[in-house]
């Protein structure tokens, strides 16, 4: 068991005609998540246009935790009553951050990778942050100044910009490494 936070994505694909009762659904599993010990928080990422599938935030200060969830009777009733709302579900449990760039076989692109393409997520939302409350922060003092901001940008970057940033970036991300030396080979050829 792990004793840092874990993460548990799940992935849901609406059933036709049935979305107004999903987000209804999703809404209570999360409420009813946030009852329980070592609950760190939730998001929902909302698919691409032309695509019905969510992508489910669940995160948990460690395994007991959210063990003691997913095996809850609330849980499972919840599940039940989203019988027919959704179709393929998929579940990944994630521990600490280099978790989120694993792919289907396990395998993590390398470190370089992961920091671009966190920073390709915390870039533009810092920019926005300091453009929308950099002035009204800007008369504290720097470590409640900092403190605040983290406050502000590190569960925004946890259940929102990494994951959307992963999921935009996975084929570049897990990309084999020897990839682009097979494409000039073509050209050359």
């Amino acid at each position: 068991m792990s004793a840092q936070p874990v993460t548990l994505m799940v992935a849901r694909r609406v059933a036709r005609g049935r979305y107004r009762d999903f987000m209804t659904w999703l809404d209570e599993g999360r409420e009813l998540a946030s009852d329980f010990g070592g609950y760190l928080g939730s998001g929902v990422l909302a698919p691409p246009p032309g695509d019905d599938e969510y992508q489910i935030v669940f995160r948990f200060a460690d395994d007991a935790a959210l063990v003691a969830w997913e095996h809850s009777a609330s849980r499972r009733a919840w599940l039940e009553r989203g019988y027919g709302l959704f179709e393929a579900p998929h579940e990944h449990r994630a521990t600490g951050l280099g978790s989120w760039f694993r792919d289907g076989q396990g395998r993590t692109p390398p470190r370089w990778k992961q920091a671009i393409a966190i920073w390709l997520a915390f870039f533009p939302v810092s920019l926005a942050f300091q453009w929308l409350f950099g002035d009204a922060l800007a008369g504290l003092p720097l470590v409640p100044r900092v403190l605040a901001s983290t406050l502000m940008l590190t569960p925004v970057m946890v259940f929102l910009f990494i994951p959307l940033s992963t999921r935009l970036l996975s084929p570049w991300l897990n990309a084999p490494a020897d990839r682009p030396r097979r494409i000039m080979r073509q050209r050359r050829a």
